[in-house]
């Protein structure tokens, strides 16, 4: 199958722009023929205050993007068109190129941009549903959600009411990947069309095998930004009977002030690595004892916690969105309350006092990938998806109705 992939990858590398890559490779492994188009949000910086305006609109219609979509499609003539990220720098405009070739479209719902202006459906470190099921998210203007500016919150709402507008989230594409039940439960609330929402979770390649041993400390691997609750590690940090370490895998805005609280609070079992290629990622997670995901908001789908399943790694999660629904707490990790310090101290302490049981979980947190998250599984329900797609579009063709509302079990 012949697909055209595009994504819009981010200044900070984080786990959608890992996901998109792993899957890219897979199809390329399966002897898929891939067609690449990227933007990347390093080229604003290159944005002066007299080409703000411009910018503005090229958020809302793309007219660079949606020509060279239309190129690629002219000369590739691809099967299927397979968008990712296509904030800010691609826009809608590029499902209408598609549209136009007659080229059905997929996009994967990484986060939650559609439905929030923030993207993560979170506000002051609390769950925010203000702008969910409107067509002009409003209250995200008023608020500054988008890089604490109003004028940057307002371009992003204008894109996605003059999109609701034209009709382009259920006319323009064909089908949506949501990540979770979860993710795809909050789309339908935010009017999407449920049936032709599919849940495909993300997955892990190549396969790192099941660690070996208990595991010598705690892990955090993530991007160092407030919805990711990096600072309730260092507040949980501070409570803690037992001498844990933590080693923190990452980069983020959030770096500095957390370098500047563990120095001030002498926290010396917590050691900030930074950004490590992905292979060492797992080198880490051999190495650990549990992995902790402390996000404060709604999670899709979080690479980080099907990584560490992969490696038979628990995970101590927030309780909250997908990764309810991901970590079995007794099972493959615990739960604790997001953003309460004192919960998650209490489960640290007792995943580092109880080895033997963590090391259990572990064992089901590895069967669990083997069931749900392997590259294979994953590539046979991505080609179901696309294989439904084009045979009920060319059904469509002889008087029948789009609908793929088989495709979303």
């Amino acid at each position: 199958m012949k697909i055209l992939v595009a994504h819009n990858s981010y200044q900070y590398r984080g786990g959608e722009d890992a996901a998109v890559d792993t899957e890219l490779r897979q199809l390329e492994a399966h002897g898929d023929t891939v067609i690449p188009y990227r933007r990347h949000n390093d080229e604003l910086r290159e944005i002066t205050p007299l080409s703000a305006l411009t910018h503005a609109a090229e958020t809302i219609w793309a007219s660079r993007s949606a020509q060279d979509i239309a190129q690629l499609v002219s000369a590739s003539k691809p099967d299927i068109a397979h968008f990712h990220n296509t904030f800010p720098l691609i826009s809608p405009s590029a499902y209408y190129a598609c549209s136009e070739a007659g080229v059905p479209v997929v996009q994967t719902l990484h986060n939650y941009r559609l439905i929030c202006p923030a993207a993560t459906l979170m506000r002051k470190g609390k769950v925010c549903e203000s702008c969910l099921g409107r067509s002009l998210p409003w209250p995200g203007i008023v608020r500054r959600c988008y890089r604490h500016s109003t004028a940057q919150t307002a371009s992003l709402a204008t894109m996605l009411a003059a999109h609701a507008a034209m009709g382009t989230w259920h006319n323009k594409i064909d089908i949506y990947v949501a990540l979770s039940e979860f993710a795809k439960l909050k789309f339908v609330q935010g009017g999407f069309p449920g049936n032709r929402i599919v849940v495909k979770p993300n997955f892990v390649h190549p396969d790192p095998g099941l660690k070996n041993r208990a595991g010598e400390y705690a892990l955090f691997v993530g991007r160092l930004s407030e919805e990711k609750g990096p600072r309730v590690l260092l507040n949980a940090w501070r409570e803690l009977a037992a001498n844990v370490p933590l080693f923190i895998l990452g980069d983020g805005p959030l770096r500095d002030p957390m370098e500047a609280h563990i120095k001030k609070f002498k926290l010396s079992n917590i050691t900030i690595v930074g950004e490590v290629p992905p292979d060492r990622v797992f080198q880490w997670m051999h190495n650990a004892r549990f992995l902790i995901s402390a996000s404060l908001c709604y999670e899709c789908f979080p690479v980080s916690v099907v990584e560490a399943f992969a490696c038979g790694l628990p995970v101590i999660a927030s309780e909250l969105g997908s990764l309810a629904e991901i970590v079995a707490p007794g099972r493959t990790g615990l739960h604790f309350t997001a953003g309460d310090a004192t919960e998650l101290t209490r489960a640290v302490d007792w995943a580092w006092s109880h080895s033997d049981q963590v090391q259990r979980m572990g064992q089901q947190a590895r069967l669990e990938f083997e069931r749900k998250y392997t590259a294979e599984r994953n590539y046979r329900t991505l080609m179901h998806i696309y294989d439904q797609l084009l045979d009920q579009r060319e059904e469509s063709r002889f008087g029948g109705g789009l609908s793929l509302s088989k495709a979303t079990s």
